[in-house]
């Protein structure tokens, strides 16, 4: 195990390396620059730059050096934890990710929590009962639940939270508690508004996976050694927890890995409707500013919960199913 867990995170650092060289590449592509669409802004504004000025912007923002000097200067104190300026907001990246990225994790967990707690249940249940009238609604449920795009779901919620109970739906805290220090009194508001945009964010999660966590016990419980674990004389709830759905989890824990980044910056739509104070709005803003030290620092965390995360899966996989091994020696 623990030569295995050495050799997957030596692999990690040419992976980063990799993709830190390609999305650099990818934000500079697009025409322009931070500093074109900022003159761009003040001339629609009616203010003109002279072309000293704008050599001066160029030489303080560092866009008058080469692509290439810009992404060495910034892979290189990204790594001594220095993830450089934001051009938009003039301030430090890592006071802006580091400002938003514990709400975004915390989100983040719950939803998780929120989409395993829900769906590993409700599917095996579906599945123990096929073509039940419980089958069927949570089926029907779960199309509408993947049908059903988030931001349209916090739209929605929001109309009737404004029309019926007079309470916006936006926002994680209350405005007494907005630019509060924290206190107890501040998480506890925060939990209180956290609930929904978990909810909102877990819908389409829960509903897909409901239906693998359905479909895969289903397969499992056609197999030869669940109808001999049954004639020797096991009970059914336990047979099903000890065998089918053991194995049923595979697919399940192979995609957390997954889980993470995307809900870390597949909330944008959300968080801009519901006013978040999270990371995809930040995200979101970087690109569309063109802000590519801000861009790319978001890229590299993300890419980093993904390989992180892509070994979390692969380590729980072996941990929980027996047949799963790395190695020449077959063990892990």
């Amino acid at each position: 195990m623990r030569e295995y867990i050495l050799r997957r995170v030596l692999q990690l650092i040419p992976t980063l390396i990799f993709i830190s060289i390609v999305s650099f590449t990818i934000i500079q592509l697009p025409p322009g620059d931070y500093l074109t669409t900022y003159v761009a802004n003040l001339a629609a504004a009616g203010e003109q730059l002279s072309e000293a000025e704008i050599m001066a912007l160029e030489a303080h923002y560092g866009l008058n050096q080469s692509p290439y000097v810009q992404y060495i200067k910034w892979i290189t104190n990204f790594v001594q934890g220095d993830m450089g300026q934001s051009f938009y907001w003039d301030r430090p990246v890592s006071k802006l990710i580091g400002e938003r990225l514990a709400l975004t994790m915390v989100m983040s967990f719950l939803t998780l929590l929120f989409v395993y707690a829900i769906a590993i249940p409700i599917g095996i249940y579906s599945a123990v009962r096929q073509y039940s009238p419980t089958d069927y609604a949570v089926t029907f449920l779960g199309f509408i639940g993947l049908a059903t795009p988030n931001f349209l779901l916090a739209l929605v919620i929001m109309y009737i939270g404004i029309k019926y109970f007079g309470a916006s739906a936006g926002g994680l805290f209350s405005e007494e508690y907005l630019d509060a220090p924290w206190s107890v009194g501040r998480v506890w508001d925060m939990l209180k508004h956290m609930w929904l945009p978990v909810v909102i964010v877990g819908t389409a999660g829960t509903a897909g996976a409901i239906r693998v966590m359905r479909a895969t016990t289903l397969d499992e419980l056609g197999r030869p050694y669940v109808e001999t674990a049954r004639s020797k004389g096991l009970r059914e709830g336990q047979l099903t927890m000890k065998y089918p759905v053991r194995v049923a989890l595979n697919p399940i824990l192979s995609t957390i890995g997954w889980q993470l980044p995307q809900i870390v910056s597949g909330t944008v739509l959300v968080a801009l409707v519901l006013n978040l104070p999270t990371t995809g709005p930040l995200l979101w803003r970087a690109l569309m500013s063109q802000d590519m030290y801000l861009a790319a620092s978001f890229i590299m965390i993300l890419s980093t919960l993904t390989l992180v995360g892509t070994l979390l899966s692969d380590i729980l996989l072996a941990w929980i199913d027996p047949r799963i091994r790395y190695g020449d020696r077959g063990s892990i």
